[in-house]
């Protein structure tokens, strides 16, 4: 542990229900807790990278508004009005630059606003700044961004997990109580693993992601992100709720998490089924993660839950679907970075045809993890090819989301180790990508189901000290549970440090 990177103050250390109560009683002002985050981002981020852009002005005017309401008597924008955020830097912003930590939108400061972004500025939260992310949200460990690598709180040789590496790092170094990222294959979850912090997965189209730009359409969701579950439950209902904007957003009721994630922390969790994943455990997963899980399923039945093994046989080829669907999706949204309209342009200088500018600009443009994606999801999508492996990509996900289904007609959650292992080591798998990608073999099959799933940590593996994450999965549209079980285990176990 990194004494410097770690170590809180008396106002950054606390969560962001603590904080928003005191904003909101006029015990803190909105200002003083903006500008103690934005002291703590000075004072350590030019270690851990893990803001691109920060937002000082722009945060300190939000939070100036909550105060003045809170001075004339207004009730609060929402329950966290004055608490302030860091936004995963693939959420389109007015007041800053969007880069999705890519050379191709350097500098470019969008129109217009994500819905996230709106939903987070009319809830009266101040946006400290953008995080560093993978370029495009295409990597596992934030060492892809074309800006530097993001370090992990814990250890800053090791990496803080991807593609939302920067988010997990500001939470877990207190630079901030809330952060967003967006979850493709557990890009919310698998940081959150890594850095000891908690990070929901909602259920795909209740997260608005219009103004996210997009890597996979049918895998992308925004998410929370936060240190305790119940701050993290109530940041998913501000963000959560339909919006017409965007036509894969599903138009039901999103439920109550606050509600559930107070339930949790104060009741057992008596008639709850848990379901244990045979096929998400075993041979390859680090020993001190798995005896930190084992020992995460004893605290749930403490707290009462029933504890069944359950088996989902084609879990074992959700690694091999993704990274075919995933780059099929990417070729065809990436196509719109073409030196035309918006972003870097190379070679436009007279001399070149427009193709020729085209193809300068995305050689130049995109990094190496993006153009190998994007000629794995051309070939997938060519002709002849087509059906033998994105037709039968997508056949798989579908027995995937069968295998979910079948498990969910006996048990109320699953449960599985976030990651197989703890952060790794900067540097340590950047030239093989298959090692890479075996690092969210675990989190994968809950994107191309669909359904929702939270990591919430577990305690320190006992190999190395690192923070480990348990898993726990719910069926689409039931994300309560997520927060009831999350919130019952993490008042069993207690702190982690």
């Amino acid at each position: 542990m990194s004494a410097s990177t770690r170590e809180s103050g008396a106002i950054t250390g606390q969560s962001a229900a603590e904080l928003a109560e005191k904003i909101h009683s006029g015990d803190l002002s909105a200002v003083e807790v903006t500008q103690a985050h934005l002291d703590r981002i000075g004072e350590i981020d030019g270690e851990l990278h893990a803001f691109l852009h920060v937002n000082s002005g722009e945060a300190l005017t939000a939070a100036a508004e909550v105060d003045k309401a809170v001075a004339a008597g207004q009730a609060p924008a929402s329950p966290l009005a004055g608490v302030p955020l860091a936004l995963k830097d693939v959420f389109t912003t007015t007041d800053a630059p969007t880069t999705c930590g890519s050379k191709m939108l350097e500098g470019w400061v969008p129109p217009y606003d994500a819905t996230v972004t709106a939903r987070l500025r009319a809830a009266g939260i101040p946006i400290l700044g953008k995080t560093n992310m993978d370029e495009f949200a295409m990597g596992s460990s934030t060492e892809n961004s074309a800006y530097g690598v993001t370090r992990n709180p814990w250890d800053i040789t090791k990496i803080p997990g991807g593609s939302g590496g920067g988010s997990a790092a500001a939470l877990a170094s207190f630079q901030a109580p809330l952060a967003i990222g967006t979850d493709t294959g557990g890009s919310v979850r698998q940081p959150a693993s890594v850095t000891g912090t908690v990070g929901v997965k909602p259920t795909y189209g209740t997260v608005s992601r219009y103004g996210l730009v997009a890597c996979a359409s049918s895998l992308d969701q925004g998410g929370p992100c936060a240190r305790t579950v119940l701050d993290t439950a109530l940041l998913h209902q501000v963000i959560a709720g339909h919006d017409p904007r965007d036509s894969t957003s599903i138009d039901k009721p999103i439920g109550d998490m606050v509600a559930a994630a107070k339930a949790g922390a104060s009741e057992d969790l008596s008639g709850v089924k848990v379901g244990i994943v045979t096929e998400l455990q075993g041979e390859g997963y680090q020993a001190g993660v798995l005896s930190s899980f084992n020992a995460a399923v004893e605290t749930l039945k403490e707290r009462g839950a029933e504890i069944v093994e359950v088996s989902c046989p084609h879990f074992t080829y959700a690694l091999g679907a993704y990274y075919l669907i995933l780059p099929s999706e990417v070729s065809s949204n990436l196509a719109r970075f073409d030196a035309m309209r918006y972003g870097l342009r190379v070679g436009d200088d007279g001399s070149h045809s427009a193709e020729q500018v085209m193809a300068l600009t995305r050689e130049a443009g995109f990094g190496a993890e993006v153009k190998r994606r994007i000629m794995i999801g051309t070939y997938a999508l060519s002709s002849g090819y087509y059906d033998a492996y994105y037709g039968q990509a997508q056949k798989v996900r579908t027995l995937i989301a069968r295998d979910f289904a079948k498990a969910y007609e006996s048990v109320d959650v699953l449960i599985s180790p976030t990651t197989p292992t703890t952060a790794f080591a900067i540097g340590e798998k950047v030239d093989d990508p298959l090692a890479m990608y075996l690092f969210d073999l675990c989190t994968l099959p809950v994107n191309l189901a669909g359904n929702c799933a939270m990591s919430v940590p577990s305690g320190l593996s006992a190999d190395d000290g690192l923070p480990v994450g348990l898993q726990i999965m719910a069926p689409s549209l039931a994300d309560e549970r997520l927060y009831r079980v999350g919130a019952a285990y993490e008042a069993a176990r207690g702190p982690i440090v």
